[in-house]
């Protein structure tokens, strides 16, 4: 039809439409309210359930609440910049504006606060992939190449501390049910190395075009020996085998950090930088609680001890093992395990409960289904 002969639409039905849409977005944020509220509502109570609530409470009678503001914000200032990290590492391969990674960040931190086997670092990669249609796989290895990033960056904490404050190898205790040690501190910092120096190998290897085209050759390869030449051959091949090759290629794309020396040194410095600002917590935590006087160098020691006691499996939200730890660090310098006890809850409180309502807030923003991205939705590509 003839543009000039078409009629024009009634304005009357325009605005029909446009109250008809603004009825339904005003619907879709009250009910995504609702589901938050009553989500943070589950969330905090799965969490609470962990906790010594009695010893929480004669602790924090204690504390000086001037601090706990500028601690609780400088802890959720390092997720902004674990979100900028995160976002250099994509740029590598695919450019997302700072929402886009910074929203499913903390969502899946969320995620990994109140569902068990830290399946909000599933969460993350399955997000963008439905949001900003970036594959699954190249996604999940932007994660793989954050943990590289964090494991040098603790095993270069656990260096310093080491060459600072002795710690006995034979000083154990148990702690509500954990045991904890010298050894064990000491065997999870080996493990930490073996898992840095395998995640920088993989990352190097996938950097190297002609271990990339190794690989994909011998997946593309297999068809052949699973079945003889014909239309089921070119069927696996197609269906299953060209896919796990562009797998490859997302993964070494995921992985590409080495081959952009200047965005490696950013996220270097962005890793420090994450590290530093949540040991300051610890430190600030410290200034608000009379019965706590250690220096900024311990403080820092206590919370590179909690880190690597938050490795080992626990509940969601490393309740239990974290006090564990804080415990054994405390006890390094003299604190009475009742004081740390109720210090180490203070400040896994202060940490963990601004990201999961930050995590909260993103999931309503974003309109994700919190639940599925939790266990990382049904994948139809990669």
């Amino acid at each position: 039809m003839d543009s000039e002969n078409r009629e024009p639409v009634p304005r009357v039905i325009r605005n029909g439409q446009q109250k008809s849409g603004w009825k339904i977005l005003r619907t879709r944020i009250i009910l995504s309210i609702i589901a938050g509220a009553a989500l943070s509502a589950a969330g905090f109570y799965y969490s609470l359930r962990h906790v010594p609530l009695g010893d929480l409470a004669a602790y924090m009678g204690t504390v000086d609440y001037w601090w706990i503001a500028p601690a609780a914000l400088l802890g959720l200032s390092s997720f902004v910049i674990r979100a900028l990290r995160w976002q250099a590492i994509l740029g590598t391969s695919v450019r997302l504006p700072f929402g886009a990674a910074y929203h499913p960040l903390m969502i899946g931190f969320m995620i990994n606060s109140v569902l068990p086997g830290r399946v909000g670092e599933i969460a993350r990669p399955a997000i963008i992939r439905k949001k900003e249609n970036v594959p699954f796989s190249l996604g999940l290895a932007t994660v793989g190449a954050e943990r590289m990033l964090d494991g040098i960056t603790l095993v270069l904490l656990f260096t310093w501390m080491s060459s600072a404050v002795a710690v006995d190898p034979d000083m154990e205790m148990s702690v509500r049910g954990h045991y904890v040690s010298g050894e064990v501190l000491e065997n999870l910092a080996s493990g930490m190395i073996v898992v840095s120096i395998v995640l920088l190998a993989l990352v190097a290897a996938m950097n190297i075009r002609a271990v990339q085209r190794l690989l994909k050759r011998a997946v593309l390869g297999i068809p052949g020996l699973l079945a003889p030449e014909g239309a089921r051959r070119e069927r696996l091949r197609e269906k299953i085998f060209v896919p796990a090759a562009h797998i490859i290629d997302h993964i070494a794309a995921g992985l590409s950090l080495l081959r952009h020396p200047g965005k490696l040194l950013v996220c270097c410095v962005y890793s420090a930088a994450i590290w530093l600002s949540q040991a300051a917590v610890f430190y600030i935590a410290v200034l608000g609680s009379p019965r706590i006087s250690i220096t900024f160098t311990q403080s820092t020691t206590v919370f590179i001890i909690v880190c690597l006691f938050i490795i080992l499996p626990s509940v969601p939200g490393f309740w239990g093992v974290w006090e564990a730890g804080g415990v054994f660090g405390l006890a390094l310098f003299g604190v009475p395990a009742t004081d740390a006890l109720g210090f180490s809850l203070a400040v896994h409180v202060v940490l963990l409960f601004p990201v999961m309502f930050a995590g909260i807030v993103s999931a309503v923003v974003t309109g994700v289904n919190i639940l599925r991205a939790g266990y990382g939705g049904r994948q139809k590509n990669s």
